[in-house]
């Protein structure tokens, strides 16, 4: 991808995914240098191939979720197919999969199967409830394990039903987890090839000691449990207190003033003025000091009480200016504001530029090239800049000779 290593270099994944859970996961160790190989049914392909699908074949939603990979089709129902899987295993490091559990068992891909193939290798999961426990044999899209996960009830206002957020949250949480689980594991089992030995945690009742089966090496990822780890003080805070949060719209519980506000023209902003002495610099910009110097409102717990009031005082002021003007003045009274931002607006934004965050490529929908589309650039950055996108999301099967010729098979015959 570029002149200089990187981290992931010498590693190689094989994809099993659909959607965007394991394709998540998949282009974050891409992105750093993994190879990634990824496989897709015949004819059709993973669906996200579809999803959000604007003209042509192949929608912008796949080619940026599965960037830096390669495709190889293969029938994993079938035998060349599962041959050609499993030869694929004994040569990688990683497996990541994200079907429903029992799913490449039946495929005779299971795990015992993997580590026949390849003793050393890191089984990546990805599932609604885990691959345990009563639930474990569920459906389930992240939509659903969003709600089990405690998240939805705090989206949304408090006099309308919940909402989901505008993007595929916990299938990307679920991903980034995933990920530094695969990162994880190979460190482990790195550590124990330079020592020889399993190296036992002093002082813990958790130990490296017989992690050699696979059954060690496996991250089993579960969407409810990774949007519930990112729930903050939910359940604690339900058990040592007895609350119950509930929406709010768009503040945070307990913290106030803190919203967003429309601004004259259209556009909206974030204001965070809930530190002490943020609140008082906060009402002098906005020609409030009267609220700043009020002394029932110089706490938190108090302000939140008042919110209402706060947010209207706030909200009249940026409503007489437009968004630049209200960011500007803030930013001089050394509040924390920005605009809400447009996808127009991230295609130029100087600092997301300043760091090659927005990367324009050539891009083919499948019935014609687009020149010079924005796509979101890699991160986390190391070196000063987002890592350059080598390729975007492959044609189906656009890789299936070239990995194949190297296995030293041939493609299978299909019907």
């Amino acid at each position: 991808m570029t002149a200089r290593r990187l981290p992931l270099t010498g590693v190689r994944v094989l994809e099993l995914g659909n959607y965007i859970a394991a394709p998540t996961t998949g282009r974050m160790l891409a992105d750093f240098g993994a190879e990634v190989i990824k496989i897709e049914r015949p004819e059709t392909g993973d669906e996200l191939r579809n999803w959000r699908l604007k003209q042509g074949t192949t929608s912008m939603l796949y080619r940026t979720i599965n960037r830096n990979k390669k495709s190889v089709v293969l029938d994993l129902r079938s035998e060349e197919g599962r041959a050609s899987a499993l030869e694929l295993v004994r040569r990688s490091d990683i497996v990541l999969e994200n079907f429903r559990p029992g799913t490449i068992e039946k495929w005779g891909l299971g795990p015992e199967v993997l580590e026949e193939a390849n003793p050393d290798i890191i089984l990546v999961r990805i599932s609604a409830f885990g691959q345990t426990g009563p639930m474990s044999e569920r459906p389930g899209f992240a939509a659903v394990a969003e709600g089990y996960s405690g998240f939805r009830e705090l989206v949304g206002d408090p006099d309308r039903p919940p909402v989901r957020v505008g993007v595929s949250i916990g299938d990307s949480i679920a991903g980034m987890q995933a990920a530094f689980g695969a990162v994880m594991m190979l460190f482990d089992r790195q550590r124990q090839k330079i020592t020889g030995a399993a190296e036992a945690v002093v002082g813990s009742d958790h130990s490296f000691e017989g992690r050699g089966s696979l059954a060690d090496r496996t991250v089993d990822v579960a969407l409810n449990e990774a949007m519930f780890s990112v729930m903050e003080s939910l359940v604690p805070d339900y058990s040592a207190f007895g609350e119950t949060r509930t929406r709010t719209g768009g503040r945070m519980e307990g913290i106030a003033p803190s919203n967003g506000y429309l601004c004259a023209g259209g556009k909206s902003v974030v204001i965070a003025g809930n530190g002490d002495g943020i609140y008082k610099r906060l009402m002098e910009a906005i020609d409030r000091p009267d609220l700043g110097e009020d002394p029932d409102l110089q706490t938190n717990a108090a302000r939140w009480d008042r919110r209402e009031e706060l947010d209207e005082a706030i909200g009249a002021w940026c409503a007489q200016h437009d968004v630049t003007e209200v960011v500007d003045t803030l930013e001089a009274a050394e509040v924390p504001a920005g605009p809400i931002y447009t996808a127009e607006d991230l295609v130029g934004d100087e600092q997301l530029a300043a760091r090659d965050m927005v990367q324009h490529l050539d891009v083919s929908t499948g019935e014609e090239t687009l020149s010079d589309v924005a796509f979101p650039g890699i991160t986390p950055v190391i070196g000063g800049s987002s890592i350059p996108i080598d390729h975007l999301g492959p044609d189906l099967g656009e890789h299936t000779d070239e990995v194949l010729e190297q296995l030293g098979s041939q493609r299978p015959e299909r019907d």
